[in-house]
């Protein structure tokens, strides 16, 4: 039994002082508020571990490497092939444990790998079928985060148009393919298994039930919708219907979908994944960064769709950042202030269950041992109420992680990988110069 005893923390009823924590078996045992101190002191404000519902780990090293020329989505996708192009199993291992030890640092506890990078190039089979995909799962294990692996159908370079040389990388050359290979992978520990569609555009509609069918039963299923207006164009050409409702038709919509982006939706659209009580995840830093536009976040939420946030491009990992920006960006869309509760973005932010961890994302007993301590004297924080955690605090305010009982951050120190961004900057640059 290990104790805690945490100046502050964000119980599911609200904020408490002096609040121990007793944690076995990388569970939460017992949660007593006004308690005499014991144990390992936290100072300033413990939260529940934040969950990173949608990254795609490969992209961090394209950070600060997209601007020239003014850029657009589509020269953007340009680089990220060319960099996709350039990863194997060993490179991609030693890149990924630098990504996951930074958003260790930044807050969150578990993460939402939407993976698609399978094969060798030209999509020849790697002799371990799911190398790239292991080397995600070990990566994460050195770094101390929770792992689902969404691993990702991708199947065509866009509606009826058959994989370039780069997308062959990720193609199984069916749904069948693709589910008994995904099939050979095993849990274990801070390690799942989910799935997902990569979009309307790269699996064939006859194949999305087959998709759906393929993921185990209790597992996440996910999938990137109508991030742009082209998806949706040409869905509609293709189709006569939105991407959402081609999921619908097929039968794929449902508690366990989570659609990424929901940026660009109709009102039939917003009805139906309501209705299915599916989530949407927002990833308001990288939306902004690639210019997709501002999802309609308040309106999915009162139409019963439950919401949960990721850092995707990881174009920025900031827990605090990403959560944030739910109400900012609806600030700016609607030019209405107070749109969203702390509480209600906490709730987003905290959502494991949206990648498979439903035992995890609130400080009570019994639930998994996953808490982040916040400090309240930085620049950024001093003076703030607690509750204003979420719009005052950065990642840089985050001092110690604790993720299945076991203390992954201290201090503000990783305590598995020595400085990361030496190990990112190291690993980030070879890519570009191979």
């Amino acid at each position: 039994m290990t104790t805690y005893w945490c100046e502050r923390a964000w119980l599911p009823d609200g904020i408490a002082e002096a609040v121990r924590i007793e944690v076995d078996g990388g569970k939460i045992a017992s949660v007593a508020a006004n308690a005499s101190r014991a144990g390992t002191v936290l100072k300033g404000l413990t939260v529940p571990g934040f969950a990173n519902g949608h990254s795609h780990a490969f992209h961090r090293a394209l950070r600060g490497r997209t601007h020239h020329d003014r850029g657009t989505f589509w020269t953007w996708r340009e680089r990220m092939y060319s960099l996709a192009a350039r990863l194997d199993p060993d490179s991609y291992h030693r890149l990924a444990r630098g990504v996951y030890a930074e958003m260790v640092l930044a807050g969150y506890t578990s993460v939402g790998e939407f993976h698609y990078l399978h094969h060798a190039p030209g999509g020849k089979p790697y002799a371990e079928p799911n190398a790239m995909g292991e080397a995600l799962r070990q990566a994460a294990e050195d770094a101390g985060i929770r792992l689902t692996l969404l691993d990702t159908c991708y199947l065509a370079g866009g509606i009826g148009v058959e994989p370039d040389e780069v997308q062959r990388r990720f193609s199984d050359g069916s749904a069948t393919g693709w589910a008994q290979r995904v099939g050979e992978m095993r849990e274990e520990g801070t390690f799942r298994v989910g799935g997902a569609i990569h979009s309307v555009r790269a699996v064939p509609a006859d194949q999305l039930s087959e998709v759906d069918n393929g993921v185990a039963a209790g597992r996440p299923l996910h999938v990137h919708l109508s991030e742009q207006r082209a998806e949706n164009e040409q869905c509609l050409a293709a189709y006569g219907s939105t991407p959402t409702g081609v999921l619908h038709d097929h039968g794929v919509l449902g508690e366990r979908l989570t659609a990424v982006h929901a940026t660009h939706l109709t009102r039939l659209d917003i009805e139906r994944l309501g209705a299915a009580r599916s989530r949407a995840c927002f990833c308001p830093t990288t939306e902004r960064d690639l210019g997709d536009g501002i999802g309609p976040a308040r309106t999915l939420l009162d139409a019963g769709v439950r919401l949960c946030v990721g850092s995707d491009s990881n174009a920025v990992v900031d827990a605090f950042e990403e959560t944030r920006a739910l109400e900012l960006n609806e600030r700016l869309a609607s030019e209405q202030r107070g749109r969203f509760t702390a509480e209600e973005l906490l709730a987003a932010a905290t959502d494991h269950g949206a990648i498979g961890w439903d035992e995890v994302g609130e400080l009570a007993a019994g639930a998994g041992a996953d808490f982040v301590t916040v400090g309240l004297g930085s620049v950024r924080t001093a003076g703030i109420e607690p509750s204003g955690v979420v719009f005052a605090a950065s990642g840089v305010d985050v001092q110690d992680v604790v993720v299945a009982g076991r203390e992954i951050v201290r201090d503000g120190a990783h305590q598995l990988i020595d400085r990361p961004e030496t190990v990112l900057a190291k690993e980030i640059e070879a890519l570009w110069q191979s």
